[in-house]
């Protein structure tokens, strides 16, 4: 039994993304949201996260989007060049689908607006010990996003799981610097309460 403000954020069915390949989402979009109609008011985005070999088809994304109720708020993760491209970013914005953010050592992905709300994931990063992630890379990341929403937009920021636990302390360390540069984190780690494994 979660608290009151939690909320669930799901990665759609890989029948949807890898297998139909947005091809025909009537039917793997209403079963998956009728496997979530359970969460209720806790359902929070849902990430359609793309095979890397999926070149961009205008057509199958926007009927895949139109499948998903308004109040259903819907992150892009495309992993194909052809994807980033203006048309795209208009198709997103008519649906308020974020297109999700993505930070990989060494490569960021585009840093569009494309929703009033937004969808961070943290892959790898390049501070010591590895894949952890330090303050200036975070902070530039802060500042990204407070250069293109406003402070009061919702926003999910996730950090990959990884075997040293980075992820706890980095989230702790984003909500931080997030803190102090302005922005309202919610549902964070005490930074006290978090020590990265085998430092």
């Amino acid at each position: 039994r979660p608290p009151d403000d939690f909320l669930f954020a799901m990665k759609a069915s890989r029948y949807l993304t890898h297998i139909k390949r947005l091809g025909d989402p009537a039917e793997p979009v209403a079963r998956m949201l009728d496997h979530a109609g359970g969460l209720g008011r806790k359902l929070g985005p849902v990430l359609l996260q793309l095979p890397p070999n999926l070149r961009a088809d205008l057509a199958r994304l926007a009927d895949t989007l139109a499948r998903f109720p308004e109040r259903v708020l819907v992150a892009f993760e495309p992993r194909h060049e052809s994807w980033f491209t203006d048309d795209v970013y208009r198709l997103l914005e008519q649906h308020n689908a974020a297109l999700c953010l993505t930070d990989r050592a060494r490569r960021k992905g585009p840093v569009e607006r494309t929703a009033d709300w937004y969808f961070l994931r943290f892959h790898e990063g390049l501070a010591r010990p590895r894949p952890c992630y330090g303050d200036g890379a975070l902070a530039g990341w802060i500042e990204r996003l407070a250069d293109r929403w406003p402070a009061t937009a919702d926003g999910f920021v996730f950090f990959n799981n990884d075997h040293r636990a980075c992820a706890v302390r980095d989230a702790a360390r984003f909500s931080v610097l997030a803190g102090r540069a302005g922005l309202e984190p919610s549902r964070t780690p005490n930074p006290s309460d978090v020590r990265v494994v085998g430092r």
